[in-house]
């Protein structure tokens, strides 16, 4: 919503709206002009001196009785979700949009990243902030705009790709689709969507994407794949754009050889894991696709500084008894998340050759830890000792009987489950050791807690 609100404002638009509570979201836009109230209430919608023409709103996330939605229903004022938006704000320009269950926030900063290297001054709409320029939207200055395409609520359908990238395709969001089949179904819908002369970008490692490259190519759509050598090898029929051909994990992240049409790039990923280097190959592609310099956009991936809340660094503690211990905090809340964040961590602390790995994971949704709690068990084992907190409940309504117990259960290394959100910093310590890597994880409050935490370990 605020990437949104960015950029009407860049565009000379008024802007009002609402949040629960002050963050630290609200102060940059309310310096470029945005009026934003902290509470939801009825009178909100006359923060400008009268009323909207429009009110943008997440149907996921905000309730039908919000004060605001019903005085806004009453005065006929429409209602529309932020993807009908976004697609509005898309019209006019090369549209380069990323797609798949998980990676799209790095896979989308990386190709924002990229194209600024290569000069291209892109807008885009982030679902997160890059680490470097501090913000997740941006009214560019090019013809090419980038943004996340998000199938959580079949929203991606909205778009008119002219490149359109999927990641991954892995069953999520089943309280919304019911079924698999149906989830498989919208990422078909969507490259049906892909204009004349575009083209779909696939993940040859994935073999749902790669699969969904596959059935594109016989309805006569463009696709080109990325993805190692033995991925490409598995799916011969589609072109393989973007060859990983040499990964390799060093202390200051992941070097990597990729191949586009031919070249052999060399880059260093400052963020571990060899899904890391997946989805930089993307990023390479779909800039070059954009008309980007390969070079230059080489050299903006190796630039890449992150994004917040993907493995991003809280800090190292010097001296002391946990001296060398490191804290990071992520986002990750699906199991395939989580095995390719402790992956990664695994590997960055086998390269500094000492520690071990420390996670403090807090399960997101009663629906999805009903539907993966033995896949976050299988997962979190990666880690050398968990601490689990209770459920964030986010939407939904807390269900009778079911707590984060149900993934402690299937946890086969070192687990503790802590209710007490504030007794997790003291747990932590109770554990931790010189050297440690140690996560906070999840997509709820837990990302209070990495700073604290690295208070605590400094002493």
């Amino acid at each position: 919503m605020s990437g949104v609100a960015r950029i009407l404002l860049a565009r000379g638009k008024t802007v009002t709206g609402s949040d629960v509570k002050e963050s630290r979201t609200l102060l940059p836009l309310r310096a470029v002009g945005a009026r934003i109230a902290v509470g939801h209430k009825a009178e909100n919608l006359e923060l400008s001196g009268q009323l909207p023409t429009v009110v943008v709103t997440s149907f996921a996330a905000i309730p039908q009785d919000n004060p605001e939605l019903v005085r806004a229903r009453e005065e006929g004022i429409p209602i529309i979700r932020r993807s009908d938006l976004l697609a509005e704000l898309l019209e006019g320009y090369r549209q380069v949009l990323i797609a798949g269950t998980h990676g799209k926030t790095s896979t989308t900063s990386m190709t924002v990243v990229v194209m600024q290297a290569a000069g291209m001054d892109p807008s885009f709409a982030i679902g997160g902030q890059l680490n470097k320029a501090g913000i997740n939207a941006h009214q560019g200055t090019g013809e090419v705009f980038v943004a996340e395409a998000d199938e959580s609520d079949a929203s991606l359908l909205r778009y008119r790709p002219d490149v359109a990238v999927v990641t991954n395709i892995e069953p999520d969001h089943l309280d919304f689709f019911k079924t698999e089949e149906a989830y498989f179904a919208v990422f078909d819908d969507f490259a049906a969507r892909i204009v004349e002369g575009g083209t779909l970008v696939v993940c040859l490692d994935d073999e749902h994407a790669g699969a969904l490259g596959e059935r594109s190519l016989d309805k006569g759509i463009r696709v080109i794949g990325y993805g190692t050598a033995a991925a490409a090898e598995r799916h011969p029929s589609v072109p393989a754009a973007a060859v990983v051909t040499r990964t390799e994990v060093v202390a200051e992240g992941t070097r990597a050889t990729i191949d586009i049409d031919g070249r052999d790039l060399d880059v260093v990923l400052r963020i571990p894991g060899e899904h890391m280097v997946l989805n930089g190959a993307a990023a390479l592609l779909a800039g070059h696709l954009a008309g980007g310099d390969l070079d230059r956009l080489a050299e903006g991936l190796s630039d890449f500084s992150g994004v917040r809340r993907r493995f991003e660094l809280h800090g190292i503690v010097e001296g002391g008894p946990f001296d060398g211990a490191a804290v990071f905090d992520d986002y990750a809340h699906h199991p395939t998340e989580v095995t390719a964040v402790l992956t990664a961590a695994r590997e960055r602390v086998k390269a500094a050759g000492r520690g071990r790995v420390i996670v403090a994971f807090q399960p997101h949704l009663y629906s999805r830890t009903i539907e993966f709690h033995k896949e976050f068990g299988q997962a979190l084992s990666l880690a050398d000792s968990v601490v689990l907190l209770d459920i964030y409940g986010a939407r939904e309504r807390p269900v009778e009987g079911v707590t984060s117990q149900i993934i402690a259960d299937n946890v086969t290394v070192p687990v503790v489950f802590e209710r007490n959100f504030s007794a997790v910093p003291a747990r932590i310590l109770e554990i931790a050791g010189p050297g440690d890597l140690i996560l906070t994880m999840g997509a709820g409050s837990v990302t209070m807690l990495a700073p604290e935490i690295f208070h605590e370990l400094r002493g």
